[in-house]
């Protein structure tokens, strides 16, 4: 088997993909020759930008708030009337409330929401991609899923329970669609990240006393890039994968060794 991770041929859909990894991730599969389409909520120019660098020709988006499960549908939907089919699903797409919150005071809108966003609305994506995958996917061309989790969902996260429940879902989700689809030769991993300099994390990245707490557990001294996690995520979407499903791939500069 030649050494590549070339995706030539393939079709994927990355949710959350105007900004941080999952831009990353849009760049990166692209570049490895994958027509991609991607959704954005609110950062309309950041996606047109993204669209353009890449190329309409290979790339493409839409404006979708992914909360809940029905709305991935139309999501699915759109980028198979583009491109034609659906190979690869990135479910990259989540919300994590900066404030700390202790679980007597958080409301309960805010663990509803976040629940929506990080977990119903990624079964919706796994389960009508699924629908569209089943139709292509054979042995010597599988279809690919991989689900974007965090070390919260290994290790729990004090003062963000609702963000590390629905992580932890994420990877219980993994482990039961690998071998529930493994028969229809779609492979399902997950990517586990820890601190990234997204703009996400940001606001407690440029919080001294929180920085200083996050820097002091990573044995590698620094928070992760972006492509750091968008090239494990293409790995696993490759050829070079072919043995491997059901699994957590920990991308944390050694974070879940500490603490």
């Amino acid at each position: 088997m030649p050494v590549t991770l070339s995706l030539e041929g393939k079709v994927a859909l990355i949710t959350g993909g105007s900004r941080g990894i999952g831009a990353a991730a849009v760049r990166m599969f692209v570049q490895s020759g994958a027509k991609v389409f991607f959704n954005y909520e609110r950062s309309k120019a950041a996606a047109e930008a993204l669209v353009r660098e890449c190329g309409a020709e290979n790339c493409a988006s839409m404006a979708c708030h992914l909360i809940g499960s029905e709305l991935a549908q139309a999501l699915v939907g759109a980028c198979v009337k583009r491109f034609g089919r659906l190979n690869i699903l990135v479910a990259n797409h989540g919300v994590w409330a900066p404030e700390d919150q202790s679980v007597d005071k958080m409301p309960d809108a805010q663990w509803r929401n976040t629940l929506a966003v990080n977990l119903d609305a990624v079964f919706g994506s796994v389960k009508h991609s699924v629908a569209q995958m089943r139709k292509i996917a054979k042995p010597s061309q599988p279809a690919h899923i991989v689900l974007v989790s965090s070390t919260a969902g290994q290790r729990g996260e004090a003062f963000h329970c609702d963000y590390a429940a629905s992580k932890g879902a994420i990877i219980s989700m993994v482990k039961g669609l690998s071998t529930e689809l493994i028969r229809d030769s779609i492979y399902v991993n997950c990517v586990a990240p820890g601190w990234v300099d997204t703009d996400m994390s940001r606001p407690a990245l440029d919080d001294p006393p929180t920085a200083k707490k996050v820097m002091a557990n990573i044995p590698l001294g620094r928070v992760g890039r972006p492509e750091e996690i968008a090239a494990p995520i293409l790995f696993l979407c490759t050829p070079m994968a072919g043995f491997i499903t059901g699994e957590v791939f920990n991308v944390n500069g050694g974070a879940v060794l500490v603490g």
